[in-house]
């Protein structure tokens, strides 16, 4: 009989798990244990308040299954360096924070609630899934008697709480943020605690290198250069976009060479920064507060497809349209990787493609031209769109990727009508007249004029070589012709119409 684990079975997993000069820890009803999944912050994490208020100490643990990051590499990246600088911001409280290795959460915890007296806290995650789990562990901690508690996750409400007025779920947009808009408002707001200094830094469990969940290729060594994964870094952009971006968002958020969105996404998706600080920093402004609308509608869109997946996860899968289920789609693996490495021969698409294998990121309007032109210009699924988001942006949320590739293909709820096909050359005149943008990743074009920076196979063979960029060599003739392919989707469409 193991004196640790109560058992003759299972126990050498026990002991991997546990640190065996601090175990006896867990029966010191002082210790509170907080699992942080998708919150790396100290401001409104509501499961380590809790816990900082109620325990003398706290450990706080993060479960890394590698099987959860396989094809997410830019996500691999944002958040190794999200554990590394939360470490540093919780030793401020003198709270240990530890990273364990385990690729089955049930595995884990069936182990772990093993214990006697432990305290566990941790904050929802909306996806069905993560919530499906949240069951299971409460009914295990239940049975076992020890003491949990669950707590709302980074949004502005539970998505059970808005529904039509017949108790079903909104499927279109603008009713339900209206709806959860005012739901929100009218809310007794949650009290924000204060994070309480732990009395002693202790170790309970035994801890992975976290090094170990740095990517192993290169390619994320540009992310660098661009973003700071931590909370601190969230809130200072949250503040300079509303001090100085606010007031021109609703037409600069169409401009992809400006600086016009405010690249919150990342930090909201992985927790640094909670929807709620956004909302009340909203509520501080005077001068701006009239060009809100538009921004805060951002984080409606979010809400809102937290709230489809939940009610409909066919769509995780599949199309939230069953009549998409028969789409004549093509499978053209060459079309495809012209796709993701941004040599389709249309500049705005390709631009887009290059910023985001540079960065981790693409600007918003840029993604809906892209998207449509891998699903109805090459009449692609838009699971291979989603499936290369995934892989490469590191802001991918399950919710709002899936219904955001849903939408522009189509076949998602309140989606764009499949006839509304982006056009990629009147799409970067209208929002990159100059080709600012374009040139900033397509550097072979750099010294094509405005009037062909859109449309580059049209230059006559003199103006190439003055420009020092021959179509076909330099940079690629259009893999299609819009107008065929515009033609050819219309067609496909009808055969489920």
């Amino acid at each position: 009989m193991c004196r640790l684990c109560d058992s003759n079975q299972g126990h050498q997993i026990t002991h991997r798990i546990f640190d065996f000069n601090l175990l006896l820890n867990i029966m010191n009803k002082n210790l509170g244990l907080v699992w942080i999944r998708e919150d790396f912050r100290t401001l409104r994490n509501f499961a380590l308040s809790h816990a900082s208020k109620n325990h003398k100490s706290i450990v706080a643990f993060y479960i890394y299954k590698s099987k959860k990051f396989k094809d997410k590499e830019a996500q691999k990246w944002w958040v190794y360096n999200s554990i590394k600088n939360f470490k540093d911001d919780l030793k401020k409280y003198n709270i240990n924070f530890q990273i364990v290795s385990s690729e089955s959460y049930k595995n884990f915890f069936d182990e772990l609630v093993k214990r006697r007296n432990i305290s566990l806290y941790w904050n929802k995650i909306y996806e069905p899934d993560y919530l499906k789990f949240d069951d299971y562990l409460r009914d295990k901690l239940t049975d076992s008697g020890n003491e949990f508690k669950i707590f709302k996750g980074n949004i502005l409400n539970e998505f059970h709480e808005i529904k039509k007025n017949d108790d079903t779920p909104f499927k279109v947009f603008t009713p339900y943020w209206r709806s959860a808009e005012k739901f929100y408002s009218e809310k007794v707001p949650i009290k924000v605690n204060k994070l309480n200094n732990s009395k002693e830094f202790l170790s309970f469990f035994k801890e992975i290198n976290f090094k170990d969940i740095l990517p192993k290729s290169g390619w994320h060594i540009k992310f660098e250069d661009q973003w700071v994964p931590n909370e601190q870094e969230g809130l200072k952009k949250l503040k300079v976009f509303f001090n100085k971006k606010l007031s021109k968002y609703s037409v600069d958020r169409n401009i992809p060479s400006l600086l016009g969105t405010s690249k919150l996404s990342p930090y909201i998706k992985h927790g640094q920064l909670h929807v709620e600080t956004i909302w009340e920093e909203s509520l501080k402004l005077k001068d701006n507060k009239r060009y809100l609308q538009k921004f805060i509608a951002e984080i409606g869109w979010r809400e809102f497809s937290h709230s489809l997946i939940n009610y409909f996860p066919h769509m995780l899968k599949g199309n939230y349209s069953k009549k998409f289920d028969k789409f004549p789609w093509q499978k053209n693996l060459k079309f495809l990787s012209a796709w993701r490495k941004g040599l389709t021969g249309y500049p705005i698409v390709d631009a887009g493609m290059r910023e985001l294998y540079a960065t981790g990121w693409m600007h918003n309007r840029v993604r809906m031209i892209v998207g449509s032109f891998l699903t109805k210009n090459l009449l692609l699924h838009w699971k291979l769109g989603e499936e290369w988001f995934f892989d490469t942006l590191v802001d991918a949320d399950v919710g709002s990727n899936s219904a955001g590739w849903q939408w522009i293909s189509g076949c998602g709820a309140d989606a764009s009508p499949y006839f509304r096909i982006f056009n990629p050359i009147l799409q970067g005149q209208k929002f990159d007249p100059k080709g600012e943008y374009v040139k900033k990743y397509i550097p072979e074009l750099q010294n094509v004029t405005s009037k062909f920076i859109h449309n580059p196979w049209e230059m006559s063979e003199e103006s190439q070589v003055n420009c020092g960029c021959t179509i076909g060599k330099d940079y690629p003739n259009p893999i299609v012709d819009l107008r065929e392919t515009r033609i050819r989707a219309l067609s496909a469409f009808k055969t489920i119409s």
